[in-house]
Formats: structure tokens, sequence, C-alpha cells
């Protein structure tokens, strides 16, 4: 039996969703022992001077504790 757990993690990158989901799951992976997927649960851009200056995602991430 299996016990997973689910953790929120938001993240941002000045390139786009992409880099900022990678950048979120590199993190949660240093921290989390077996990280095993994520649902992107929200996107948002921060606009400055009508240009995309900040790509955000709140994401949450399943890790396994106990195979």
């Amino acid at each position: 039996m299996s016990i997973a757990k689910v953790s929120e993690v938001i993240c941002s990158s000045p390139k786009s969703f992409e880099d900022a989901i990678a950048q979120g799951i590199a993190r949660a992976d240093k921290t989390l022992d077996n990280v095993k997927g994520a649902w992107i649960k929200d996107q948002k851009v921060e606009v400055k001077d009508g240009k995309i200056v900040e790509y955000r995602v709140v994401m949450k991430v399943t890790f396994v504790l106990r195979d």
C-alpha cells in the first residue's frame, strides 16, 4: 500500500508558464522525496506597461511517503 501527500507550491518565471512549472517541480524535488506528479491549479501573469513581466503558477505536487 502506498501513502501519498499533496503540497501546494507557488512559483514564477519571467520566461513562461512551462519554465515556472519546471522550476517549481525542481525545487519541490529538492525538499520532498518521491515526487510523482503535479496538478496545475491556477495560472496568472503580472503585467507592467502592457507587457507580461512574470508568469505564475499554483500547483499541487504529489509525493509518496511510503510504498
